[in-house]
């Protein structure tokens, strides 16, 4: 379970602890981010001799955290405080481009005791 400032998300389709006491509907969040110049150039270099590319893994990091950002703001919008049933999909919308979307159920759950 995650708590980001109090709002609930999980990846299970419930909450250990909670009651689900209205479910409003999906929700997402996505952004899509381009590979800068830079960035492609030491991702290039790096390529060449193996290992991670590091520029990449902050890039998609970065990406992440902003879809899980739009994800619950959508949410928070519709009056939920959790969003269950949550998944991560990466696609690649060209070979400069790639795509990060969060997406789930936004739900009220109560503390049960």
């Amino acid at each position: 379970m995650v708590s980001i400032d109090e709002f609930i998300i999980v990846s299970s389709n419930y909450v250990p602890g909670y009651e689900i006491v209205r479910t409003h509907g999906f929700v997402y969040g996505l952004t899509v981010r381009s590979r800068g110049v830079g960035g492609q150039i030491g991702a290039g270099i790096r390529s060449m001799f193996g290992g991670e590319i590091k520029e990449y893994v902050q890039m998609m990091a970065h990406s992440r955290d902003e879809a899980i950002e739009r994800v619950i703001e959508h949410a928070k919008d519709m009056g939920a405080n959790a969003i269950i049933s949550a998944r991560f999909d990466s696609n690649d919308i060209s070979d400069i481009m790639q795509e990060i979307l969060v997406y789930g159920t936004a739900v009220t759950a109560q503390q049960v005791g």
